[in-house]
């Protein structure tokens, strides 16, 4: 493995018979070392575990014959969640009166609440969750939205664009709050 070269020291005689001692300069061979080194490195990559990426299940609808009827929902059983800024949460429950009054609002501290209830209320294959973040809304707010689905153990839900309407409703509830 490692090797003590020995060097050609000074071999000069001091004095008349006394010979003086080879001088030993030791020189280690690291060669081996960078090897052993490099084994242990790979040794360590192949057994560590890589790191598997979290991701959430994803439950598809099943293929139905007519087209027109794959993404029906029931009137009763649909929540619709639209994300706005500063974290506020406007939402209804079946299809939004054209005067407004079942449009309501809360915030993510609240919207667990509301998502129980919903879903106490209502039968699980009909309970169906429209996400709508709008243009204000951060990507924190829609990833805490899809976790509560995960939380709440909603089966049906979908992310969707947030209709002219409803983003009207939202500007005009927020101006009103900010006078």
């Amino acid at each position: 493995m490692a090797d003590i070269g020995e060097g050609g020291g000074g071999g000069h005689k001091k004095g008349p018979g006394v010979k003086k001692g080879k001088k030993v300069n030791p020189r280690v061979d690291l060669t081996p070392m960078v090897d052993l080194g490099f084994l242990l490195i790979t040794f360590f990559i192949f057994t560590t575990t890589m790191s598997t990426p979290t991701a959430m299940s994803l439950y598809l609808p099943k293929d139905t014959e007519k087209p027109e009827e794959q993404n029906k929902a029931k009137e009763s059983g649909a929540l619709t969640l639209m994300l706005a800024k500063d974290r506020n949460v406007f939402y209804y429950e079946g299809i939004l009166a054209e005067d407004g009054s079942n449009f309501k609002s809360t915030n993510f501290k609240e919207l667990r609440n509301i998502i129980l209830d919903k879903k106490s209320r209502t039968d699980a294959k009909d309970l169906v969750i429209v996400i709508k973040p709008n243009k204000d809304s951060k990507f924190k707010d829609v990833v805490d939205a899809l976790d509560e689905m995960t939380i709440n153990d909603i089966k049906r839900y979908a992310l969707v664009d947030i209709a002219e309407p409803e983003q009207k409703l939202i500007e005009v509830s927020q101006g009103a709050s900010q006078q």
